[in-house]
């Protein structure tokens, strides 16, 4: 890193209309903080931008001094890649406007947006558009990621609802893009994550969803979870796209409508959704309930802000976090049986195995329709590690690597971008798929020195 001095960190807070943090500010170590616990970086400075002119400013500072960057929205990802040590940090989370078009079915969202920043614009006018699970999940890494979610079996992903975006790239200048101009940069950002530029603002097509639908969980003991899961992974094979259940194994939250006795217990919980009236898809409520005998079971109409907030009391900082996922195209009974070993030595009270159910409109794009190749996809499976004292580190780690392995031979060899962790550079080209060769050919062109390399690095090449 080349030598900064006091005069140029007063030049550039100056040309901000944003603020600039270093070490030694009062806030500056409460800016470095981000969901996971794990990640704890110094950056040089934290440049907390207010518009994508103060992007602009930013991109060309660390570009002209050789500061390693950073580009963080949500700061949510698993990997860390929101911070870096000793450089620079393009803070965005100042930059959370939602504004939408109803008549159009439109929204612009700026870069820094977490998913519940979107939901609360939108579902005033009934509308939504395919954005994960958690509401205080960043917007942009997200989508750049591809990004799914409870609409995407109906909608598809966020990317296949991406309708342009504004980008700021490693020269500095601000791109309008999309399938019109720089199209093989639009395809580019539509799942090669965050190499290609900052983007300051996405543009989305808006769905007909809510405000009300219908969701919930139906939980099964342990005891079950064979039956269970064969019956679930037969069910979906020909399940309607207006239904999206989710598998979760881990050990029982105190929800109130569980027996005391079930807390803490573990348990094979069923998430159920659908974006029609719970009048409309009683039948296949009554398909999962009879999957087995449950221990207990909520599911009816619910507000679809509220339903994408369920889950965050699962996901609150600051607790140490370590991810392994697999992509499946179907469960065999040898990787369902895998599931259940693992999931019956939970190495913590908030660890947990999830199978994200894909498929439907999600499937029905070609592998290079966008940078996000996995459309064969039926499950995205995470290994969400959680825990919170760092003597367990060692414990919760060595079991998430163990089930890693032990899986592997019945999953399908791709990962989903978002969900690898910040040691799995060896998996970057399995991530990227088929598409790799191409996007390596649209990181030369539009940034051949790897400016933006905090991320599941694309390296540039032909």
């Amino acid at each position: 890193m080349s030598t900064i001095g006091v005069s140029e960190i007063d030049e550039l807070q100056r040309s901000l209309r944003g603020s600039l943090l270093v070490p030694g500010e009062p806030d500056y170590d409460e800016a470095r903080k981000i969901w996971n616990a794990m990640i704890d970086k110094r950056p040089a400075m934290i440049a907390r931008c207010a518009g994508s002119a103060d992007v602009r400013t930013a991109v060309n500072f660390a570009r002209d001094h050789g500061l390693p960057l950073a580009v963080r929205g949500g700061g949510h990802n698993i990997a860390g890649s929101a911070l870096v040590n000793d450089g620079l940090v393009i803070d965005l989370s100042r930059m959370r406007s939602v504004q939408v078009a109803a008549h159009d079915m439109r929204a612009w969202v700026e870069g820094g947006a977490i998913l519940g920043d979107v939901d609360h614009e939108a579902q005033s006018f009934g509308l939504a558009t395919p954005l994960g699970i958690n509401s205080t999940t960043g917007v942009g890494g997200l989508t750049l990621g591809g990004g799914f979610g409870w609409l995407t079996r109906k909608h598809g992903l966020a990317v296949d609802n991406l309708v342009s975006a504004d980008i700021v790239i490693a020269s500095g200048e601000r791109l309008h893009i999309d399938h019109d101009s720089h199209p093989d940069l639009f395809w580019a950002i539509r799942g090669g994550g965050g190499n290609f530029g900052v983007v300051t603002t996405f543009e989305f097509a808006l769905h007909a969803v809510g405000p009300m639908v219908t969701g919930g969980l139906i939980v099964f003991p342990f005891a079950q979870a064979g039956p269970v899961l064969r019956k679930y992974r037969d069910y979906v094979e020909a399940l309607d796209d207006n239904v999206s259940v989710w598998a979760v194994l881990r050990k029982a939250p105190p929800l109130p409508f569980l027996p005391a006795a079930v807390h803490g217990t573990d348990v094979v919980a069923l998430a159920f959704f659908s974006p029609q009236p719970p009048e409309a898809v009683q039948s296949a409520i009554a398909d999962v309930r009879a999957f087995g005998e449950p221990v207990g079971e909520h599911v009816g109409a619910v507000p679809y802000a509220a339903w994408q907030q369920v889950f965050d009391p699962l996901l609150i900082p600051p607790a140490r976090n370590y991810w392994k996922s697999h992509n499946f195209n179907q469960l065999s009974d040898a990787a369902i049986d895998v599931v259940i070993a693992y999931a019956s030595k939970l190495p913590s009270e908030q660890s947990e195995i999830f199978l994200g159910l894909l498929g439907g409109a999600a499937n029905t794009h070609a592998p290079d329709a966008t940078a996000y190749p996995h459309r064969e996809a039926l499950y995205a499976m995470n290994v969400h590690t959680r825990w919170l004292d760092p003597a367990e580190d060692a414990a919760c780690l060595a079991w998430a690597r163990e089930f890693f392995k032990a899986a592997a031979p019945h999953a399908a060899g791709g990962v989903y971008i978002n969900f690898l962790n910040e040691d799995e550079a060896d998996r970057i080209a399995a991530a990227y798929g088929p598409n790799y060769r191409r996007l390596k050919e649209v990181k030369a062109q539009y940034d051949p020195d790897n400016l933006f390399r905090s991320n599941q690095n694309i390296r540039p090449g032909v």
